[in-house]
């Protein structure tokens, strides 16, 4: 509401108040003039006609938010117009006819205009009906004492009149309480608050026009002109003040009367305590000197210093009060600042999931130890298929789910050290601990994990995979963290659910697997990857039908790295993504023309890392267009795993591998019958081709009943679901002889060849071809 005068008043409002400011301007110059009773009642008349018009227009178009004050000020005027009707008429020929009816006339409206200026501020806000009365009474009681000595002793007490005209005083004591509302006006106005400002005006009008026919008119029976000009001047100003904008506002109050001085308000009324006694002193020295001092004199000035004291007693209360108050205020603010400043201290350390230490507590913990030269141990754990949970079951049971690994690990660890790390990582600090107790405790932890927890009506089991690393105050603790995670990633390579203790051999190893991705970054922008083809043979003729694409890396100057040596890591960089994305369009390149002249087909192998990526499908089919390799002649070789994890990603490249089958691409299983045992996956999922893996392969003696046995039962499983069979690792010719009486379609190893380069793959294709021509 504060901000409604910010916006522009519309033109008729701007109008009407010019209209106002003009008659009022209009009406002062007959106040100069006027000389009879009834001119002087015309005068008024139009003067309180004006305000009674622009109040009414006010209120209607501005629409205060609490009118009640406006409606007491027009009530005022309104009885002000009727005591001059009264006058007019009642009493024609002077004013002094019954002067105790005329005081009694005019005097009731003052109490209601009185009303009306103390409710301007209210609005219906709490604890505005007595902001600013104890600043506007002190200042009041001080003009009160200077009026008193300067006009009243004068008038009425040094020349004995008090007795017979002490009517007189009404109007003007009243006045006085007027002003003092109008000083309160001020008080709590700002820079905006016109209306309120011209409303005090009109209060001190009253006050020097009701004080001069005091003076003056009373014994000259006829107003003077000051009083004349006050009247007309106190009714002007409420009539522009009601058409002004700024009257609809509720000007904003102080927090608390400690405030009200911010205008210099505070130097008036302490200036006005400091000079009424003074003044008052000065006045009783003088009425003495002349001879003319009275009991009036005396008391009615010492009353007044002695209100005006008490008033500042008062006000210096209220102060200490509102000191208080604030100190109250400052003191819970600060204990509330410091409560938050413990609480940030904590959330910054603390893991607002679990409640356990963060990191920084760790290594804070961790260097103090090796400062101190403590023994300890450095345990990491970290959960085993821990997406796994959030992929089938949410984010909230997985939240719980942490919930209550860390419960377990606080009450399996007792007093050491428990902070979470990240995610699913956890670490534990075992101070004072020998290599053999953390050896023992690190088993316990393992042992309790493998134990299901409760969670949302659920028994999920949360095994971990730990490293392990003994304190060591020769190194920093960055460096410790640094080997724990080394034996943490081994323990999860190893197989997860086990925990692996850190030695030099993990680190050389970790650091000849980062030597390696640097290298392998290197080799992509160098071209140092080659693709060698082992050949696929339809085993009733011997007939090469296709190759296998396989990767080898030759760096400059360098022997070849064999496949085992780079394959694993650059799964864990993430590099196999690049780097298969080249296998693929380079094998579709080169078996491109063996397939237009001979049939040829190729098969490349996926990695797991490779089918979480978005656009796979369409590499695939952009690798196959470039190339001009029909998509038939294409197969696509994925690991078990790919098809039976669940989750997200596995849905991925199950939906990549069904388009791509759509478009005429064929998928393998490779190593099959090594990771899984449900068979189920080969029934419902997009599978073309499963391959045997070479550990199936009988060896030595080919009369093996159990490898005999579990060949011919892959082989009929893949008849039963009409996919073709592939066998891998085929050595000798007994096993090419039992691969064909059992009914397997294709076999490779090295009893046909090994791997080799283009050149002697396509010697060893045309080669097949023309064998093949001659026999037919």
């Amino acid at each position: 509401m504060g901000n409604e005068l910010a916006q522009p008043p519309g033109g008729r409002a701007v109008g009407l108040l010019w209209a106002g400011v003009a008659v009022a301007v209009l009406l002062v110059p007959f106040a100069f003039v006027v000389s009879t009773l009834g001119g002087l009642a015309t005068l008024m008349l139009g003067s309180a006609a004006l305000a009674l018009a622009a109040i009414a227009t006010g209120v209607r178009l501005h629409r205060p938010p609490f009118p009640r004050a406006w409606w007491l000020i027009f009530t005022s005027v309104g009885l002000a117009l009727a005591g001059n009707v009264i006058v007019s008429v009642l009493l024609p020929t002077s004013m002094a006819g019954s002067p105790v009816a005329i005081n009694i006339v005019y005097g009731i409206t003052y109490p209601i205009l009185c009303a009306g200026v103390a409710l301007l501020p209210n609005h219906r806000r709490p604890g505005a009906a007595v902001l600013g009365l104890t600043e506007s009474a002190i200042i009041t009681c001080g003009v009160a004492v200077v009026w008193w000595m300067a006009f009243v002793d004068p008038t009425l007490i040094d020349t004995g009149l008090i007795h017979s005209q002490a009517y007189l005083l009404v109007e003007p004591f009243l006045d006085l309480v007027l002003f003092g509302f109008g000083v309160r006006l001020l008080l709590l106005s700002d820079s905006r608050s016109v209306s309120y400002w011209l409303v005090s005006g009109s209060c001190v009008a009253r006050l020097v026009a009701d004080t001069a026919y005091l003076t003056v008119g009373s014994s000259a029976g006829f107003p003077t002109t000051l009083s004349i000009v006050g009247w007309v001047v106190g009714n002007g100003l409420l009539a522009v003040a009601a058409l002004h904008p700024s009257m609809k506002r509720s000007v904003p109050l102080p927090a608390n009367q400690a405030s009200l001085g911010r205008h210099g308000a505070t130097r008036v009324y302490v200036g006005t305590v400091v000079a009424t006694p003074v003044l008052t002193g000065l006045f009783l020295l003088r009425e003495g000197l002349t001879g003319t001092l009275s009991s009036l004199d005396v008391v009615v000035p010492m009353v007044a210093t002695a209100f005006t004291s008490a008033l500042v007693i008062q006000r210096m209360r209220q102060l200490n009060r509102i000191a208080a108050q604030r100190a109250a205020d400052l003191e819970k603010a600060l204990h509330s600042e410091a409560e938050l400043q413990r609480e940030l201290v904590f959330r910054s350390a603390h893991d607002v999931l679990t409640g356990l230490p963060r990191r920084s507590v760790l290594h804070d913990r961790l260097t103090e130890a090796l400062d101190a030269g403590r023994p300890g141990a450095l345990v990491l754990l970290d959960l085993d298929g821990f997406k796994d949970v959030n992929d089938r079951f949410g984010h909230t049971v997985g939240d719980d789910l942490l919930v209550e690994v860390s419960a377990r690990l606080r009450d399996l660890l007792g007093a050491h050290l428990v902070t979470r790390m990240h995610s699913d990582e956890f670490a534990v600090l075992l101070e004072g601990a020998t290599l053999t107790d953390a050896w023992a405790t690190t088993e316990r932890v393992l042992l309790a994990m493998r134990r299901p927890l409760p969670v949302h009506d659920h028994e999920l089991f949360a095994t971990v995979s730990i490293g392990l690393r003994e304190l060591d105050v020769s190194l920093p603790a960055a460096d410790l963290l640094r080997d724990a995670y080394v034996a943490l990633h081994a323990a999860k390579e190893a197989g997860r659910n086990q925990f692996v203790l850190f030695d030099q051999e993990l680190r050389e190893k970790r650091l000849e697997a980062t030597r390696t991705v640097e290298r392998l970054r290197e080799a992509i922008t160098r071209d140092e990857f080659l693709v060698y083809f082992q050949p696929l043979i339809r085993l009733a003729d011997e007939r090469i039908t296709g190759v296998e694409a396989l990767i080898r890396w030759q760096p400059a100057g360098e022997k070849m790295v064999p496949p085992d040596r780079f394959i694993g890591v650059s799964e864990d960089s993430g590099l196999i993504v690049p780097i298969g994305a080249w296998i693929l369009r380079e094998s579709c390149r080169v078996v491109a023309g063996w397939h237009r002249r001979h049939g040829t087909v190729v098969s490349v192998n996926v990695s797991p890392r490779q089918l979480r990526e978005p656009d796979f499908g369409p590499m695939v089919l952009d690798a196959l267009r470039s190339s001009g390799l029909p998509p038939q002649a294409l197969i696509l070789e994925i690991t078990e795993g790919v098809l039976v994890n669940s989750g997200t990603v596995t849905e991925q490249a199950i939906s990549h591998l069904s388009m791509l089958r759509s478009h005429g691409v064929r998928v393998a299983v490779d190593d099959f019958g090594t990771g899984y045992s449900s068979l189920a996956y080969l029934r419902d999922l997009p599978i073309d081709h499963i391959k045997i893996d070479r550990s199936f392969m009988p060896t030595g003696d080919t009369a093996d009943p159990a490898a005999r046995t579990l060949v011919k039962a892959i082989i009929d499983l893949a008849a039963g679901l009409r996919l073709s069979t592939i066998a891998e690792g085929v050595e000798t010719a007994d096993q090419v002889a039992l691969l064909r009486e059992l009914g397997c379609e294709r076999g490779q190893g090295f009893y046909f060849s090994r791997p080799v380069p283009e050149p002697d793959a396509a010697r060893l294709i045309e080669q097949s071809a023309a064998s093949a021509g001659v026999h037919s």
